[in-house]
């Protein structure tokens, strides 16, 4: 796949979310298909910054096609340009991988075309679509059996792609402590709220409710658009799943946000809060 990402290695059985996902600084490149419908893709920026100018380019005109290559020679602060490089070459990864497990379908990364949202409420949110040339497509990404609907999160030293039938929603954050302003946004709205958490709920660090809260605002591509204190978290459970409530502003979008029709999960991997939400 070029210089510093590698083939992502083969799976011989499908794992769960638990001990499927792996944040490995030193690995450029991990796929894998966890129970269910995902397929989770995790490039490594820390291993893009140990490559050279000529290394780079070569890798970016293996799996960009010209547009998305001039898109990331006109990004002039570096640290930006490789956020930018990996989420692409994650989604990519990502896609083509789901595509050949779902639809037993061959897809070059290059016919893989990433775009986004142009406007709205949901502006910014990730969607992909193949070239025109790779063969009958369908809207949201995939042709040949389905659409693909895609995620991104990055976070210091990885990009991480999620992919699925429906919209998904994922955030990575490194574990660190929270400041004052972001901890205010965590805080149940009075003393009755806390008192009322679930032992669940009470044991899950600060770091990783606010990934919960943007993995299900991105869910809706609403991003921070939306308060975060919107989702009202009220659960954790042993196996990561936690359960949310939309509250009004919220649901003055969507009207069927009741965090019960959805599937999620979060939990804290290698160093790394993890958060997907998914139907």
């Amino acid at each position: 796949m070029g210089p510093g990402v590698t083939a992502p290695p083969a799976r011989a059985a499908v794992a769960g979310l638990d001990e499927g996902l792996v944040l490995d600084p030193a690995r450029p490149l991990y796929v894998c298909h966890v129970r269910g419908p995902l397929t989770l893709a995790v490039v490594s920026i820390a291993r893009l910054r140990t490559l050279g100018e000529a290394a780079r380019t070569a890798l970016e005109s293996r799996h960009l096609d010209a547009s998305e290559a001039a898109r990331a020679a006109g990004l002039a602060l570096p640290k930006r340009r490789l956020e930018w490089l990996a989420g692409r070459l994650a989604l990519k990864h990502g896609v083509c991988a789901y595509r050949a497990r779902h639809f037993g379908a061959r897809t070059r990364t290059r016919d893989v075309r990433v775009g986004a949202v142009a406007v709205g409420l949901r502006a910014g949110r990730p969607r992909v679509e193949l070239r025109s040339d790779a063969g009958p497509s369908a809207e949201g990404g995939a042709h040949g059996g389905g659409t693909v609907e895609v995620g991104l999160s990055h976070s210091v030293d990885f990009a991480l792609a999620v992919c699925g039938p429906r919209a998904v929603g994922v955030d990575v954050e490194l574990t660190r402590r929270m400041p004052p302003t972001l901890a205010e946004l965590l805080a149940p709205a009075s003393g009755a709220a806390r008192d009322a958490e679930s032992p669940g709920l009470r044991a899950m660090p600060p770091a990783l409710r606010w990934t919960c809260k943007e993995a299900v605002l991105k869910h809706f591509g609403f991003g921070l658009r939306v308060d975060p204190r919107e989702v009202e978290l009220t659960d954790w459970r042993a196996d990561g799943r936690f359960v949310w409530r939309a509250g009004p502003g919220l649901g003055r979008h969507v009207p069927r946000g009741d965090g019960a029709r959805f599937d999620s999960w979060a939990r804290e991997v290698d160093g790394y809060s993890v958060a997907l939400v998914w139907r």
